[in-house]
């Protein structure tokens, strides 16, 4: 009966260990998420960009910019 639970404890590591050794395909999904994140994050910027509050303060900074340099 011992050497049976030995024999299962033994299996489940070695399996344990091919699944985590192997890493095969893990670039891909990693570049995967990056890409999707990078589209997520530029489709936010485009949204609170074409806001008109913040063109409002981009256009009011520079004009103050411009009205203050000395002439």
């Amino acid at each position: 009966m011992l050497n049976h639970h030995v024999r299962i404890r033994q299996a489940v590591h070695r399996r344990v260990r091919a699944l985590l050794g192997n890493d095969q395909g893990m670039s891909t999904i990693e570049y995967a998420m990056g890409s999707v994140a990078a589209a997520a994050l530029a489709g936010v910027l485009y949204l609170v960009i074409n806001n008109g509050g913040v063109s409002e303060a981009f256009e009011s900074i520079l004009t103050d910019a411009l009205s203050n340099t000395p002439g």
